[in-house]
Formats: C-alpha cells, sequence, structure tokens
C-alpha cells in the first residue's frame, strides 16, 4: 500500500461514524447512501462521500441499479478484512551518492540564527525568518543530535566549503545517518542559511 492509499483509508476509519458505518455494511447485503444516511442520522452527501472514498479503496463494491428510470447506487462489503500495510522504504526520498560530495558553508549574512546547546559542543536550534515587516514570521528547527554536530563543523562563510562528507567525518557522525543531515542541508539551503555547490 502506497502513503496516499493509507492516508485515505485513515482518513475513511478516522471518521466518527466509520464503525457504525461498517456495522451497516456488515450486516446489510447492500445498502444505498441515502439508506445509510436516513438508518445513521448522517446528511445524504456524507455517506455517499465515504461510500465513495471505500469504493475507491477496493474495500466496497459500487454497482448501478435503476428505479423507476432514475438510476443510483448500492453498495455491498467486498472484503470483510481490511489491512493496512504501508512500506516506509517507498516513502524516502532517494538520495544520490553524489549528494555526499557537494560542497557547502554557511552562508554570509543570510540572518539566521545557529544556536549552541548549553555545552557548547553542538548547534541546538536554528532559526530563521521569512517575510517582511509585520508579515516577517519566525520559524524554529529543533536539531538532531547528529545534525546539531553536523553544523557544528559547518565551515563558516569565510571559509572553504567543504564536501558533506568531509564535514560527516570531522564531525565523527556515522555515515548511515547521512539521509537526516542530508535533509536539515537541503532545508537550510532551501531557505538561504547554507550555500551550496557541486563537488
Amino acid at each position: 500500500m502506497d502513503f496516499q492509499t493509507a492516508a485515505a483509508l485513515g482518513t475513511c476509519l478516522s471518521k466518527d461514524y466509520a464503525e457504525d458505518f461498517f456495522e451497516l455494511l456488515v450486516n446489510y447485503q447492500d445498502i444505498s447512501a441515502s439508506e445509510a444516511a436516513s438508518r445513521l442520522g448522517l446528511h445524504i452527501r456524507t455517506a455517499q462521500d465515504f461510500l465513495v472514498a471505500l469504493a475507491a479503496l477496493g474495500i466496497v463494491d459500487q454497482r448501478e441499479v435503476f428505479e423507476k428510470k432514475r438510476p443510483y447506487f448500492r453498495y455491498a462489503l467486498k472484503t470483510r478484512r481490511i489491512v493496512m500495510e504501508l512500506d516506509l522504504s517507498q516513502v524516502r526520498r532517494a538520495r544520490s551518492a553524489g549528494d555526499l560530495a557537494r560542497r557547502i558553508r554557511e552562508k554570509a549574512n543570510s540572518g539566521a540564527r545557529f544556536t549552541l546547546a548549553r555545552g557548547g559542543d553542538h548547534i541546538a536550534q536554528v532559526t530563521y525568518w521569512t517575510g517582511k515587516g509585520r508579515e516577517r514570521t519566525e520559524h524554529r528547527i529543533s536539531l538532531t543530535a547528529p545534525q546539531g554536530l553536523f553544523l557544528y563543523h559547518l565551515p563558516f562563510p569565510n571559509a572553504e566549503p567543504l564536501a558533506i562528507g568531509e564535514v560527516l567525518h570531522k564531525a565523527g557522525v556515522d555515515p548511515k545517518l547521512a539521509p537526516e543531515i542530508l535533509d536539515i542541508v537541503e532545508v537550510l539551503g532551501r531557505h538561504g542559511a547554507i550555500e551550496t555547490e557541486l563537488g
């Protein structure tokens, strides 16, 4: 199951009427949106949207029927077991090995503030601002310990840029943690706190 499908299923299951709705689907051979709505005290559009969502997920079968030449849909449960299995390896953004060769350093006059931890041996937080004047908004990013160590060893604006892999090594951060390091580099680069160049 991909993330979008899991999210859609989670949205359905989180409705406060979901359990009662499934009870109807289990006990009725099939049901229309208007029948379900009247039974559960819901607006017919709410019941219709819920049933259409379940049909899109393959949980119910949607069948068009005709009554006095007026078509409408009836819904029947297709499965009595719903399993949500999410493969998170599909969620993580792919990163190329070349990312560690990118040379980086802190950007001069970026306006970002790197706050040292109490012990002074790593960065605890980065603050940056967006917007102008009264619309200016402050954003604070709390860092993981590896990210804090990495940024503590980030070259200053007037220093020669270093490859991300070199900074990882200087900081003593396990290369297996590169994805979370690359994530913070991407975020801070996007907001102008870090400048990056190809290796």
